[in-house]
């Protein structure tokens, strides 16, 4: 199996052990994420050759940084180093009626400050099959958009499958410029592209219909994303699958989820898992690009199955502290055949 390419901001993530509030704690957990590293780690428990590209300052949370995607087994080469700061991100853990709270501290972050040729994309694509990158990234800067995008145009000159998750962010944006300007020109050259029914509507002015996303409950219904499916494949032909995750938020400990797939004629739909009992959330839908980019280079021919693969894997993640999954593709197989009973493995 060829190599894929990540590209993105790693973070620094603090978080008040267990469900603390900011208020009520003296220290922090330490735990390093960030969309596309969050998918490499993934991929890379999968047994995928995976790079994950980003700049990061040359100091000892740099290094500290670097030791954690090596430990994954994520191939760290390509990382350029600059910048004086990690950006950084705290998240205070919600629980039953009481949501999740994200402050961030990533202004002038080393790769907020990246340029234009910084990096040989021709050098990091060499042998490589997939490049995956996020809307978080466009929305840091002006020149981590350019990147982005000189990033997907190489990779498109070279055949490479593109793939974005969306990643819509209303804490970023900050810079001037509309998002639908940049995105539009970046998924243009997608061949996969997941985002929920917000995603659609921030970036695109796409909305679902017969849903109002303002008012909707914990019953989410697949059907009422074919309309954004066919849009967004109207809107962008050189996309070939369409993907949304189906989010019902009953409590911050409680959600339904899964998936559906649209390939340009057929809607592909995975079971729904009842999550009643929310160890972590973030990077949920991080764990589902993992499993679904493993699920389509796996079973090239059989959509259902590499959703359903994305969907099973994902909802583990939710059972694993910090922004990862650290799952293998055994545990999401035995999901997948209905073993859902957690019992120890002796």
């Amino acid at each position: 199996m060829k190599k894929v390419v990540t590209f993105g901001e790693i973070m620094l993530r603090l978080s008040p052990p267990g469900f603390l509030r900011f208020s009520q704690t003296n220290n922090f957990d330490v735990v390093y994420g960030g969309g596309e590293s969050n998918v490499a780690v993934s991929l890379a428990n999968y047994g995928v050759p995976v790079d994950f590209v980003t700049r990061l300052p040359k100091n000892d949370i740099g290094e500290c940084t670097l030791m954690e995607m090596r430990k994954r087994g994520v191939n760290t080469q390509n990382i350029i180093f600059g910048g004086d700061r990690l950006g950084i991100y705290f998240l205070e853990t919600g629980a039953v009626s009481r949501g999740s709270k994200v402050v961030y501290d990533r202004a002038n972050s080393a790769i907020s400050e990246i340029k234009l040729g910084m990096i040989d994309w021709e050098q990091v694509f060499d042998g490589a099959e997939w490049f995956h990158w996020t809307g978080i990234t466009p929305a840091i800067s002006q020149s981590a958009a350019d990147v982005c995008l000189e990033a997907v145009k190489a990779a498109s000159k070279l055949g490479i499958t593109i793939s974005t998750d969306l990643n819509y962010r209303a804490k970023l944006w900050k810079y001037g410029v509309e998002p639908e300007v940049i995105m539009t020109e970046l998924t243009s050259y997608c061949d996969i592209i997941l985002g929920n029914e917000e995603d659609a509507e921030k970036h695109f002015g796409i909305k679902p219909e017969g849903l109002d996303i303002t008012t909707q409950g914990h019953d989410v219904k697949a059907d009422a994303f074919l309309s954004v499916c066919e849009q967004m494949i109207k809107k962008f032909p050189k996309a070939k699958k369409v993907i949304t995750t189906l989010r019902g938020s009953i409590s911050a400990s409680h959600n339904t989820w899964a998936g559906v797939l649209y390939d340009g004629k057929t809607m592909f739909q995975s079971p729904q898992y009842q999550i009643t009992d929310i160890v972590d959330r973030v990077g949920g839908g991080d764990s589902f690009m993992g499993g679904l980019i493993y699920g389509l280079l796996q079973y090239p021919e059989d959509d259902q199955n590499a959703l359903n693969f994305a969907v099973a894997a994902s909802c583990l993640k939710h059972t694993i502290k910090g922004d990862a999954n650290l799952v293998t593709v055994e545990e999401v197989k035995k999901l997948m055949r209905g073993d859902a009973s957690g019992r120890v493995a002796r």
